[in-house]
């Protein structure tokens, strides 16, 4: 098992002139600098237009081993209206070349609109459209909601089943799920503050590595809202990715570099 903390992406106006980057670093070694300090990062660019493989293997160059890539889905596989119908898209996002990642290819992300309902047929459907291999590279799917409908035990055994995280999302405008339904977790934390060094006060960083720790070691933490038996939860150790993405974006790394701290790394 492995826990890695991470942010989103690595362009960004506000971490330059010395907030994260050196005020002297060069654009283009931004990715360089950013892998070398987190463990991992979220790419976000894949929601919404997809890559050239040239790109993957750039990235995969620039990084150092150990080092992995979550992607966002597809929005065009995502955001559909009826997902039992995103087959097409989704062979269209495995094939833009993202084997060229190989090992450094985390899980994949597949986050839904917050208006997204939960309808048990379509939802069933999407989720054997996610397959889990591509030409050969083992891939790891992970599930992010926001409607209220989706806070049943019905969902919950379905992702279980399917062997897709639930992602833990602590974002106002996204119901929170803390049922564990695959062999890792997926964190993205979204409460940072701008007026916080390290974004999350410590009390709220000792919180965060608490559910990492616990979801790593096979644990159900305590205190999350569970939606179907919390016992179920339970058992099986695995990798975590905690990524702190939005809220005062500019404190993202020094969250992340807090909350590894925190956690021994």
């Amino acid at each position: 098992m492995t826990i890695r903390t991470g942010i989103g992406g690595w362009t960004y106006d506000g971490w330059r002139n010395g907030a994260f980057y050196p005020a002297d670093l060069p654009h283009r070694r931004e990715l360089e600098y950013a892998s070398r300090h987190v463990a991992a990062i979220e790419i976000n660019a894949t929601f919404y237009r997809l890559q050239k493989p040239e790109s993957f293997r750039k990235w995969h160059d620039e990084t150092p081993e150990g080092f992995v890539f979550a992607l966002k889905g597809s929005r065009y596989v995502s955001n559909r209206k009826v997902l039992a119908e995103a087959g097409e898209g989704v062979a269209h996002f495995l094939d833009q070349g993202l084997v060229e990642l190989g090992g450094k290819l985390g899980p994949i992300c597949w986050q839904l609109a917050t208006t997204k309902r939960f309808d048990p047929d379509d939802m069933a459907a999407f989720l054997d459209l996610l397959p889990g291999s591509h030409e050969g590279l083992p891939l790891r799917h992970a599930i992010e909601v926001g409607h209220e409908s989706f806070a049943c035990a019905e969902f919950v055994q379905m992702a279980r089943k399917a062997g897709v995280a639930i992602v833990w999302s602590e974002h106002p405008e996204r119901v929170p799920v803390g049922d564990r339904t695959a062999d890792f977790a997926y964190l993205r934390m979204q409460g940072m503050h701008s007026d916080c060094p390290t974004g999350y006060p410590a009390d709220e960083l000792d919180r965060i590595r608490r559910i990492c720790e616990s979801w790593a070691g096979g644990h159900a933490p305590q205190g999350l809202p569970y939606r179907a038996e919390r016992a179920d939860s339970r058992g099986g150790q695995g990798d975590v990715f905690a990524f702190m993405i939005n809220g005062a974006k500019e404190r993202a790394p020094a969250a992340a570099m807090a909350l590894a701290g925190l956690l021994g790394d």
